[in-house]
């Protein structure tokens, strides 16, 4: 038996693991006390220690290195409760930033002076923004190091990140847009761009898309999967949330372009002696094959930068179809569900520049409302009262 508990006191309990033996032959065991009046809870506890166990992934407490708790952390948890991408991104940090700076401390030794030194040595020679990532990444392991019972606090609460300052939006004008798609126009890529600014899509979703997740009659698209370049080669994957699994309705105007742009492929296609099924990509290369994310940033910078638009980036048309939309005068709770985002809150503070914009507009339409006043006890007609 690898593992038992015992009653220690009247509110609680011991668990004894057996972890193995050691260099010297010896046996092993760890002990920890759990406080409560049920042993349910200290079974739980239990478990999870056989588990990590088994999985390969424990380490006793008292020895544990914040390197030895990242890996663990990004094993059992980030592997299981995030996206392919995120755990990348955090993988990467880990592997590049935390570790080697900080991975060799026990987490019972990690002080809070030790986390702000780091923090004060990386904005050397990184943004604020991307220090204050690595902070939240630190944060959410120690939180749980402290749920796992290896920490009674999590230092990180005692720690000021760098403030991140916030980029201004890059949104395109009516008139910019007309200049970019002319210059676009010739282009094969200029599908998805049409396709991104006219419905606010993300690069990975319009890449994922396939002729069954468009109806041209009901002026919709579903979004089911997602394409993601991961170590060089494309892969599709989910969508990272509930609210990125949306349906976006179309413009008229983008679902004629999609069935002139369908006929094309299907031409195509039996050029090349292949058939366009409800299964094929909706934006592909010749041969039918996933289009490059990076190709498609690539191309996109310098057809941004032929029409006089330097700095523009993909993802900026995703931000100037919100915008003209909020200027249209679209409901904020709409563009939120089109744009997938989490709550009508987070789309009003990403925008909140434009809205702000929006309330001279707001207050003329007001006035057309509202009738003028009209002051009858004016002060001149007031006599004094005694």
């Amino acid at each position: 038996m690898r593992g038992h508990i015992r009653k220690k006191g009247e509110r609680s309990w011991q668990i004894t693991l057996d972890t193995g033996t050691g260099p010297d032959g010896r046996r092993r065991r760890y002990f920890e006390t759990i406080h409560s009046t049920r042993k349910s809870d200290a079974q739980k506890r239990l478990n999870e220690l056989l588990v990590s166990l088994e999985k390969g992934v424990y380490s006793p407490p008292g020895r544990l290195t914040l390197a030895e708790h990242l890996n663990n952390w990004l094993a059992g948890y980030v592997r299981v409760n995030c996206s392919i991408r995120t755990l990348d991104a955090v993988q990467s940090i880990a592997e590049h930033h935390l570790i080697p700076a900080l991975g060799n401390t026990q987490l019972k030794h990690l002080h809070p002076q030790a986390i702000q030194a780091y923090y004060g040595k990386a904005c050397e020679h990184l943004s604020a923004r991307t220090v204050h990532y690595h902070h939240r990444i630190l944060n959410q392991s120690l939180k749980y190091a402290v749920r796992q019972g290896y920490l009674g606090r999590n230092p990180c609460e005692l720690v000021d990140p760098p403030s991140p300052r916030k980029k201004p939006m890059r949104t395109l004008t009516p008139s910019e847009l007309e200049v970019l798609l002319e210059n676009a126009s010739s282009n094969q890529f200029y599908p998805v761009i049409y396709t991104a600014v006219s419905t606010g899509l993300r690069q990975a979703e319009l890449l994922g898309l396939m002729w069954r997740s468009i109806d041209l009659d009901y002026l919709s698209i579903s979004v089911n999967q997602v394409l993601y370049k991961r170590r060089g080669v494309c892969q599709f994957n989910e969508p990272k949330t509930s609210h990125s699994r949306r349906r976006v309705s179309m413009t008229p105007k983008l679902a004629l372009f999609l069935r002139e742009y369908k006929l094309e492929r299907e031409r195509l296609y039996q050029q090349l002696g292949k058939e366009l099924t409800l299964d094929s990509l909706v934006f592909a290369n010749v041969e039918g094959k996933p289009l490059d994310p990076g190709v498609l940033t690539h191309n996109f910078a310098r057809i941004a930068k032929r029409a006089g638009l330097e700095n523009v980036r993909f993802h900026d048309l995703r931000h100037t179809f919100a915008s003209l939309m909020l200027l249209r005068g679209a409901k904020p709770k709409v563009i939120s569900e089109a744009l997938g985002h989490s709550s009508v809150a987070f789309t009003m503070d990403v925008y909140s520049h434009i809205i702000e914009g929006m309330q001279e507009d707001a207050m003329a339409l007001l006035d057309e409302v509202l009738p003028a006043g009209v002051n009858k006890n004016s002060v001149a007609k007031l006599s004094p009262t005694f």
